[in-house]
């Protein structure tokens, strides 16, 4: 499995392809992805969101369209998808798999997790396939995601870090701004943020 990913519109949003003998999985294309992912994706067989936030999910739809390939995003947020709640002009797309609270999905031969973590959005969820965790806006390098936004719940928030803080398994995170890190770097820091919410 190979990890590729760069930093899409004025966010800074990662976009991932993840290449399992040589197919692909693209998340959260972001901003102006398009592009980028046709140079380094041969043959992508499906797009996954970990919410449904605008900066994540752009470019959906055309990438949908030019690879004729199905969108899974967590269920609690498709209506982001299709409503524009934030009146940034985000290009419709339609889901083809609502994926249910921490349901499992299976694509090139791995058992892939949508481990929900709501707070960030009511849907917001980290995609783990093997020991990688694609954590979105749930868990950054030293932060963690918003919560101040029409949808966030910082109650949610809590009740997520507190959850994934009983984890014993040190994921790889691959977040969806900023740098790579590990589960266990970063509890210190969520034990901390555990006290601002």
């Amino acid at each position: 499995m190979k990890i590729k990913s760069k930093p899409m519109g004025s966010y800074g949003t990662n976009c991932y392809i993840v290449d399992i003998d040589d197919k692909q999985i693209i998340i959260d294309p972001g901003v102006g992805a398009l592009s980028w992912i046709k140079v380094h994706a041969i043959n992508p067989i499906a797009i996954l969101n970990t919410h449904g936030h605008f900066d994540h999910v752009w470019s959906n739809k055309e990438v949908s369209e030019y690879f004729n390939i199905p969108i899974y995003c967590p269920k609690d947020d498709v209506f982001m998808l299709t409503n524009d709640p934030f009146s940034q002009g985000t290009p419709k797309s339609s889901v083809n798999f609502k994926v249910k609270p921490n349901d499992k999905i299976e694509l090139l031969g791995k058992e892939i997790s949508f481990l929900h973590f709501p707070g960030h959005t009511p849907g917001c969820s980290a995609i783990v396939i093997d020991n990688l965790m694609f954590s979105g806006d749930f868990i950054f390098q030293g932060s963690i995601g918003r919560v101040d936004f029409p949808y966030s719940n910082p109650k949610d928030m809590k009740e997520s870090l507190q959850r994934v803080l009983e984890f014993k398994e040190n994921y790889t995170i691959y977040p969806g701004h900023g740098n790579q890190t590990t589960l266990l770097s970063e509890k210190m820091s969520l034990k901390a943020w555990l006290n601002y919410l």
